[in-house]
């Protein structure tokens, strides 16, 4: 027995658009690893083939007759082992409420190939009893904010921000796994997560978990600094207050 070898990955697609289908199917066998093992037209549909044939992947389209998606993956959270879960649609709306119900991923149709070999490598690599764990994880992790970029729409771990920085139209989140750009204001973020980001500049938030220090330099400059030599941020005199009595409140000492 080769132990090296991966298991090929069964796909239950579900689109009540037998094109969309037929098109998921034709990206899906363009792949290696992964196989369709059936195909639904509505929620009530879905979960009797995920019942019936147990595919390690769902792609879950979202407005369907009768039941939805939404609905349906609703109750597939229930589960004790369900399938990792995918949405493919055509709108960006539901992307928090369909991270809710722990999707892994979250593409917009068209779905081009590259989107879907990047939401697959994500899963597809997961069996049913890590999935489940991350499942308890995410369940247990921390507020997690979803993003829409080219590549569909990224979940990003509030935990991870080292800052956010305002430049014209768009905001850049600089996280530990590099940076995202963005269509929230500084002002949605700092009123919709005021635990995780903290203002220290008309231009900019940050990460509270990355705050170490607050410099003053001889010429009365204003200066957070970030843990792990992550570098310094110029903090504005409106705001410094703020940051000062940030760090008297929970820094030891």
């Amino acid at each position: 027995m080769n132990t090296e070898a991966s298991p090929t990955r069964s796909i239950l697609i579900a689109d009540d658009e037998p094109l969309a289908r037929e098109r998921l199917r034709r990206l899906v066998e363009a792949l290696p690893g992964y196989r369709v093992c059936g195909e639904a037209a509505d929620g009530d549909a879905a979960l009797k083939q995920v019942a019936d044939l147990e595919p390690d992947i769902l792609l879950l389209d979202i407005r369907m007759p009768g039941m939805d998606g939404m609905e349906a993956a609703t109750r597939l959270d229930q589960l004790a082992n369900p399938p990792a879960l995918i949405f493919c649609t055509a709108y960006d709306h539901y992307a928090i409420q369909a991270f809710g119900v722990q999707a892994r991923a979250y593409l917009l149709k068209p779905v081009r190939k590259e989107a879907l070999a990047d939401a697959l490598d994500r899963v597809g690599r997961v069996n049913r009893v890590q999935l489940q764990t991350l499942t308890d994880q995410t369940d247990q992790s921390d507020e997690q904010l979803a993003v829409r970029t080219h590549r569909g729409t990224e979940l990003i771990d509030l935990t991870t921000i080292l800052y956010c920085e305002a430049d014209q139209k768009y905001v850049t989140l600089h996280h530990t796994r590099g940076e995202t750009v963005c269509d929230y204001t500084l002002k949605e973020l700092e009123s919709t997560y005021p635990h995780h980001l903290l203002r220290t500049h008309r231009h900019t938030l940050v990460g509270v978990r990355f705050i170490q220090a607050l410099n003053r330099s001889p010429d009365g400059q204003n200066t957070v600094v970030l843990r792990d030599g992550r570098g310094k941020l110029p903090v504005s005199r409106r705001h410094s207050s703020s940051v000062r009595q940030w760090l008297q409140e929970h820094q030891p000492g």
